[in-house]
Order: C-alpha cells, then sequence, then structure tokens
C-alpha cells in the first residue's frame, strides 16, 4: 500500500493536482487515500528523501517551488551524469528494454498530453542501463528533483511530446551506432536546451 500512494503522490506532484508551494500532510494524504496515517507519513518522508517534496523543521512537507538557480543547478548537473552515462551505453551500443518502451509511448501522445512520468523513465533507464554504478547512483539522487523540472517543461509547454521523442531517437540512433561522442554531444544538448527554454520562461 506503501508503494502504491508513494506512486499516486508522485503523478500528483508530477501532473500539477499538488502545484508547487503545496502543503501536504500526513492528515490530508491519509483522507484522499483512504489509508492509515502511519502509512501517509511513510509515503511523504519517502518523497521527501527522494526530492519531490522538502520538509523544514516542525512544519508540513510541502511541493517544492524552483527558481531559476535551482533549474541551473539541477539541469547542469543532470547533463555531466548522463552525458557520461549514455556516451557508456554507445560504447557498448546497446539500449535498455526499458527505455525503449519509454520511447515508444511518447508516440501515441496527444500534443498536450502529459509526458513527465514517461520522459523521466526514459532517461531513468538509460543511466541505470549503463555499467557504471556509481553514475547511477548519482542520477538517482538528482532525480526527484529532475522529475519535477521535467513537469515544470511539461506545465509551461516549452517542449512537446514530438520533439522530445525526436531528440531521444536521435540520442538512441547514436547509442545504437556505437559513436559515443555523437550520443554524449546529444544527450548534454538535450538537457541544455530544455533547460535554456525553461529559464527563458521563467526569467520573463
Amino acid at each position: 500500500m506503501n508503494a502504491t500512494v508513494q506512486h499516486a503522490l508522485r503523478d500528483a506532484i508530477l501532473g500539477r493536482d499538488l502545484p508547487p508551494g503545496a502543503s501536504v500532510t500526513e492528515t490530508a494524504v491519509a483522507s484522499r487515500y483512504g489509508i492509515a496515517r502511519q502509512t501517509a507519513r511513510l509515503a511523504i518522508e519517502r518523497l521527501v528523501a527522494d526530492g519531490l517534496l522538502r520538509r523544514a523543521p516542525h512544519q508540513a512537507a510541502r511541493v517544492p517551488e524552483l527558481d531559476a538557480q535551482d533549474i541551473r543547478d539541477v539541469f547542469d548537473s543532470r547533463a555531466v551524469v548522463e552525458q557520461a552515462a549514455i556516451e557508456r551505453l554507445a560504447q557498448a551500443g546497446s539500449i535498455p528494454a526499458e527505455a525503449l518502451a519509454a520511447h515508444r509511448e511518447p508516440r501515441a501522445l496527444a500534443e498536450d498530453a502529459p509526458f513527465a512520468r514517461i520522459d523521466a523513465t526514459f532517461h531513468r533507464a538509460l543511466v541505470a542501463g549503463q555499467p557504471n554504478a556509481r553514475l547511477a547512483r548519482m542520477h538517482e539522487l538528482l532525480m526527484g528533483e529532475i522529475e519535477l523540472c521535467i513537469a515544470q517543461v511539461q506545465a509551461g509547454r516549452v517542449l512537446l511530446p514530438a520533439e522530445i521523442g525526436a531528440q531521444h531517437q536521435a540520442i538512441l540512433d547514436a547509442v545504437t551506432a556505437g559513436d559515443a561522442a555523437l550520443a554524449g554531444r546529444l544527450a548534454r544538448e538535450h538537457v541544455h536546451g530544455a533547460r535554456d527554454r525553461l529559464l527563458n520562461q521563467t526569467t520573463h
């Protein structure tokens, strides 16, 4: 049950049913999902640990409000890790099955359909599928805030599913071809492009 509630809360945050700044209390979560407060507390604490919620001492957890500096920090850190991971995938010339499955899903989405969960799954699977376990651990530490940024990209419509799908396909083609330099460059440009569009929208 705890994992189910975590997934439901995660989807609510990424879908902006719980918008940035929203308070997430044990009582509200318990009532919303018909669960015990202890179960609600565990789910909230897991999402705090993942970076999808923040909690100040003696206060309720809240959905983070990411400012321009947060966005720069998250995307820049993400670019370093993902470029290195995708270069290693290209050296092996193989693509994780979960990443391929996530890549195919956006093609069926309408232009206004939600894509944050799918996009996060794609990137997580690529990094998890390469052989360097430390890179995967570093990426996982960032994933909560990465997902928040992807949700912000989705909410602001700064990138549409068709654009994301085309960029993903180019990365996958380079990986399959074994071109590590190209795959890494495309991965970095993909992340930085989203960063720049989101920053442009955030600061205007």
